[in-house]
């Protein structure tokens, strides 16, 4: 019974100091970090979670999360495919990531005498970006064009998909999955196929779903009132229809929020009314001109609900899992060398002659959040069979690298970003509300 009182106290009290937190020099995720520190064993000892023990659990509550934030991610992207302003985020999310993989193992392998396999591994579970923490950081309204929000908005959507073949290379290398000769199964079928697969599958599926929509409400004004149910199918459908011809369904999750404001974007335009932007009157759910962007909008403002509630709740878990997970000596070398080192080099050397400024660089280098996408990955190699000594380590430094990541990055994104602000000129998302 105390998980009710739990849940009701958390959900209460953060609803309403949210907006005073948001005031302060840290985020959300600071204090249900600190939260589940204070409900774990290491504080009153309400209730206790193994990263290793409870590795199947942790798997799907973690999956949810993370596909329900790609989807909201996509969402939020009013960004034409054909756009140039894609090359910054598909460099981030390739040619960084692979950096970022290759320089962790690297360092587990030569300096701490990591068996290859896992130091791959572990490099794949910490080089993506976090969709589901990184919300301070990244796009707030569809409308808003700057680099850095929509580069690290867009590159959290794809790397979590994008950090999957590596996984399945270090588990392969483990001798717990198949690589086929040379390692042919893992590049034609792992790195290639299963990457477009999962983009196309999302994004045709969302669309046909997303047509079919606007096509009932306009004609027959059908179809209407249940968006909450629309978006849990348009996901299950995008992500089942995924794993189901063996492709990445974090990447079909992403492409299906893509294509769903596609279909706004296409019908309303670049520069669309300010009243068209995001109807909220019921009247346009049906009304011929505003029904795509009414579609949108709903969905995005529902899946932004759902996200609040699994990043509570994971990052509350997150906080209590550390009393259970010993603090590997590796951990120590590993969690700044990617801070201050890896992630800043990888970001660098992936944006080479892109034109994104100084600045836009180096911030887009400091805010590679580590979150709930490594703990998914990091309970997905546990269950695939990484075990004993090997599991614990996995687990010590997934959970140190978000751990140190929520605080220094949550205590930073404040002053920050509004120092951002005042040297670009950049408006925030109420400020270019307002202005619109």
């Amino acid at each position: 019974m105390e998980w009710y009182l739990i849940a009701g106290v958390l959900l209460v009290g953060i609803a309403l100091a949210g907006s005073f937190v948001e005031q302060l020099p840290l985020t959300l995720a600071v204090v249900y970090l600190g939260a589940g520190i204070a409900l774990g064993p290491w504080g009153i000892g309400l209730f206790d979670f193994s990263a290793v023990a409870d590795a199947g659990l942790l798997e799907v509550l973690t999956e949810i999360a993370v596909i329900v934030s790609l989807f909201g991610a996509g969402l939020r992207l009013r960004i034409p495919i054909r756009d140039r302003a894609w090359w910054v985020p598909v460099r981030l999310a390739f040619l960084s990531m692979a950096i970022t993989v290759g320089l962790i193992a690297l360092l587990g392998w030569w300096l701490l005498d990591i068996p290859i396999g896992l130091a791959i591994l572990l490099g794949a579970v910490l080089a993506p970006t976090d969709p589901v923490l990184a919300g301070e950081v990244q796009v707030q309204d569809p409308w808003d064009r700057d680099r850095l929000r929509t580069g690290l908005t867009a590159e959290a959507g794809l790397n979590d998909g994008t950090a999957f073949p590596f996984v399945l290379l270090g588990l392969g290398l483990m001798g717990l999955n198949e690589l086929g000769p040379g390692a042919s199964t893992w590049i034609a079928v792992d790195l290639v196929a299963a990457t477009i697969g999962g983009l196309a599958i999302g994004g045709l599926f969302a669309t046909a779903i997303g047509r079919l929509v606007l096509h009932l409400r306009r004609r027959y004004e059908h179809a209407v009132g249940l968006d909450g149910l629309l978006l849990l199918g348009v996901l299950a459908i995008a992500y089942g229809g995924a794993l189901l011809t063996h492709t990445y369904g974090f990447l079909a999750a992403f492409a299906a929020g893509l294509a769903l404001r596609r279909i706004e974007h296409r019908e309303q335009g670049e520069h669309p009314d300010h009243e068209e932007r995001a109807p909220t009157d019921d009247a346009a759910a049906t009304h011929p001109d505003q029904a795509p962007a009414y579609l949108a909008h709903s969905m995005m403002t529902q899946n932004e609900q759902l996200e609040r509630i699994g990043e509570l709740g994971l990052v509350v878990l997150t906080g209590a899992m550390l009393a259970g997970t010993g603090l590997a000596w590796q951990a120590a070398v590993i969690v700044p060398a990617v801070l201050l080192v890896i992630r800043p080099l990888a970001v660098m050397l992936g944006l080479i002659g892109s034109g994104v400024s100084t600045q836009q660089r180096g911030l887009t280098a400091w805010f590679g959040l580590r979150g709930i996408g490594s703990l998914y990955y990091m309970a997905f190699a546990i269950e695939r069979g990484v075990t004993g000594a090997d599991a614990e380590l996995l687990a010590s430094v997934t959970l140190t690298m978000i751990v140190v990541s929520i605080v220094v990055h949550g205590m930073s994104v404040t002053p920050v970003l509004n120092r951002y602000r005042r040297k670009s000129g950049a408006p925030s998302a109420v400020e270019a509300e307002v202005r619109a």
